[in-house]
């Protein structure tokens, strides 16, 4: 063997021994898809009934309530929460279930609410 083939022999014996680089994982946790929990307007409930309602499913203070009131009358509808897609339905269904309007009689049940995916 040659000076020139023992240091090739050489060369690819410690490219062996080198271990290939691998790209890092990113371990990171990946944040879930967030999603809006919007509230609809209709004429059946009065503006204390969303101000109660937000205080006690979202723990809105009474300022944000009617500020959100004002804005689902005005628009039609409101964003009350932005947060994971099981939270979100479980705060669908919550305003499902609150009730209806005791200060209005022609009040026949809750308030409509749905999810959507934040843009």
């Amino acid at each position: 063997m040659t000076a020139s083939a023992s240091a090739t022999v050489a060369e690819s014996d410690v490219a062996d021994a080198v271990p290939a680089v691998r790209p890092q994982r990113d371990t990171r946790p990946k944040r879930q898809p967030r999603y809006h929990v919007v509230l609809w307007n209709d004429d059946d409930h009065t503006y204390q009934y969303v101000i109660a309602m937000l205080k006690k499913l979202f723990g809105h203070p009474p300022e944000t309530g009617f500020k959100l009131a004002r804005q689902v009358d005005r628009d039609g509808r409101v964003v009350v929460l932005t947060t994971t897609r099981e939270h979100a339905e479980l705060k669908r269904d919550q305003i499902h279930a609150y009730g209806a309007d005791s200060l209005l009689a022609r009040s026949k049940g809750s308030m409509s609410a749905t999810i959507e995916p934040e843009a």
